[in-house]
């Protein structure tokens, strides 16, 4: 065990845990987009439930932990993303691991992007199906495996938008393959919900796409949502499915009802304030446009993860490092979260930066950044 630890610490891949103190520091690295985690109606929603049932569910769903909180989450979930039904999990890696358990075995293949989030390739691991991971969006090679498969019954897994680079996945030509080749499409919408589409429905509703195009639907519940948990939306024959096979539902201590109301007004928020969605929007342009001006080349992306490959860990850690003595968060992702040599900044936009925190963000990495590129040529 030490000598595993030893050389990951060698090779500037150890991680570490910070307290940051958000008076002190600008965050560019949270997940909390539409800046909810805060939001005073979001708080008051979950002071009320918590006052009314306590801060624990008490036991899984199927017990007695499915309560009045949960039911109205899943149903408004359900209305919102134009869907049957919606099951509430515990969180978006457990939901992923459900889902494709629950409705896969070993006579099942899988389909999966090969940079999808660790919970979908985990997911596909454990279910015992066949495991194909095809190139980045790469439609061609998804399709010469489906064509060699003779499986019972297929699935294609995508994120909706790629937490590490940021971009989109082409859900409108994944959708008519898996209708193609007789297989499901699941759709993992963490970083697009709340965020894409004229309402916030994510991806789906970005490329208007319905249930019967996108069957498996997840939103997990941590980033613009500002909370936990995750839905995933489909079918009734899905959601009775899961609830009737998937382990980490039936197995799993709810969520309190406090985060269940804490959600439902979080959903609420996102229907009403569609100002903090164009604002993000905005930013996000706005964002481009100044790395530009400081000839800082990141990732392309229409979304607010913007990458700024470095390649070495060494050198990522250091930048990072150094951005946080000037005040700025922004942490370095390194492998195995993201491929070799593809070390880099993952800068999170949310809706509560201003300008000026943008600004002064490229400014210091600009100058940081072409301190270490002249170290490294010498």
């Amino acid at each position: 065990m030490s000598d595993r630890l030893k050389n990951y610490y060698e090779a500037n891949l150890y991680r570490t845990r910070h307290i940051y103190d958000h008076k002190d520091h600008c965050i560019f690295c949270s997940n909390d987009y539409l800046g909810l985690t805060k939001h005073p109606e979001v708080i008051k929603a979950f002071k009320k439930y918590a006052d009314a049932y306590g801060v624990g569910s008490g036991a899984s769903q199927l017990i007695t932990g499915h309560s009045y909180p949960h039911r109205i989450l899943e149903d408004a979930f359900a209305e919102f993303l134009n869907r049957d039904r919606g099951l509430l999990f515990s969180s978006g890696y457990l939901a992923n691991i459900g889902a494709v358990t629950a409705l896969m075995d070993n006579e099942s293949a899988v389909f999966e992007d090969k940079l999808n989030h660790a919970s979908l390739i985990d997911a596909g691991m454990f279910s015992k199906a066949k495991v194909h991971r095809y190139a980045h969006n790469d439609i061609k090679h998804l399709e010469s495996y489906l064509l060699k498969s003779n499986h019972k019954q297929k699935l294609i897994i995508t994120d909706g938008v790629f937490g590490m680079d940021g971009n989109i996945a082409k859900l409108p030509e994944l959708s008519m393959l898996a209708k193609r080749h007789n297989a499901w499409l699941m759709v993992d919408d963490a970083h697009s919900i709340g965020v894409l589409g004229n309402n916030g429905g994510g991806t789906l509703e970005h490329f208007n796409l319905q249930q019967q195009d996108v069957p498996i639907l997840v939103c997990p519940l941590g980033k613009a949502l500002g909370c936990c948990g995750a839905i995933v939306a489909g079918t009734n024959a899905l959601v009775e499915s899961l609830i009737q096979f998937a382990r980490t539902y039936i197995y799993n201590t709810a969520i309190p009802p406090a985060i269940a109301g804490a959600l439902y007004a979080s959903l609420q928020v996102i229907k009403k304030e569609a100002w903090r969605r164009k604002k993000l929007t905005y930013l996000i342009n706005y964002f481009k446009q100044q790395a530009n001006i400081r000839n800082l080349t990141f990732l392309p992306s229409a979304t607010p993860i913007q990458s700024f490959i470095i390649g070495d860990a060494k050198t990522s850690l250091v930048i990072s490092e150094k951005l946080l003595s000037r005040g700025f968060v922004a942490v370095a992702i390194r492998p195995p979260t993201v491929p070799q040599n593809t070390s880099r900044l993952r800068i999170s936009l949310n809706c509560l930066h201003t300008e000026k925190q943008i600004n002064d963000l490229l400014d210091n990495l600009a100058e940081i950044y072409a301190q270490t590129e002249n170290r490294r040529k010498f």
